[in-house]
């Protein structure tokens, strides 16, 4: 079948729906989320309304799991009030639906190994798929120079050092956009800074990409 993976949407729920409209009818199309569906944009509710209608498959992001760490106030470490007012927005179906999502997603097509597997953080290199921790699975982005995983953006993007297969298909690196490595594709654009929302569609590997409406928050350097 079809696949569409897209990027980091956080709420930009119009632009949501006008990428779909350009890659096709869910059901008829299989649809796969990179993760951080809300938060930051202005309707997370609508965006995960619209995901579980739809019936597509997503992963877990590090805002998704902010938000469900938000459902206690009293939590340590404190939520941000930004993920409290999403976690009150979205309702007991859709929470118990977000807190479902996998960490990854493995495309296999019907073949012994997968061809992709979809994450929204990252992959350590060279450390079995099975194997990888909660926190580099959410929030990795480089491998520095002395070989450490990271969140923060120094040293190498892990997915130049990415060698598969299976061809690994994230999000959550904003900051450097989309990124064509030969085992890996980044496919955050920046949609809720007022950049773009992006898929990779397969098995032909073309991306589709529709831009912002405006700016919706505000982007980090």
């Amino acid at each position: 079948m079809r696949t569409v993976i897209v990027g980091d949407v956080h709420g930009c729920l119009d632009e949501l729906i006008a990428l779909v409209d350009r890659c096709g009818t869910p059901g008829d199309t299989r649809y796969v989320m990179v993760g951080d569906l809300v938060a930051k944009g202005p309707d997370s509710r609508g965006v995960v309304d619209w995901a579980r209608a739809a019936n597509v498959e997503a992963v877990l992001g590090n805002h998704d799991a902010a938000v469900l760490h938000a459902r206690n106030p009293a939590a340590d470490p404190r939520p941000r009030p930004q993920h409290v007012a999403v976690a009150a927005a979205l309702g007991a179906k859709n929470l118990a639906w977000l807190e479902a999502r996998p960490f990854w997603i493995a495309l296999d097509d019907g073949e012994a190994a997968p061809s992709h597997v979809v994450v929204h953080g990252g992959l350590v290199p060279g450390v079995p798929l099975e194997a990888q921790e909660r926190k580099f699975l959410l929030n990795l982005r480089s491998i520095t120079e002395d070989g450490q995983p990271t969140k923060k953006i120094e040293g190498t993007p892990w997915g130049a050092l990415w060698i598969g297969p299976p061809h690994a298909v994230y999000g959550h690196d904003a900051v450097r956009g989309l990124q064509r490595h030969r085992w890996a594709t980044g496919l955050d654009t920046g949609c809720v800074y007022g950049g773009w929302l992006t898929a990779l569609v397969l098995p032909a590997g073309d991306l589709v990409s529709v831009p912002a409406r405006r700016e919706y928050a505000p982007k980090k350097p």
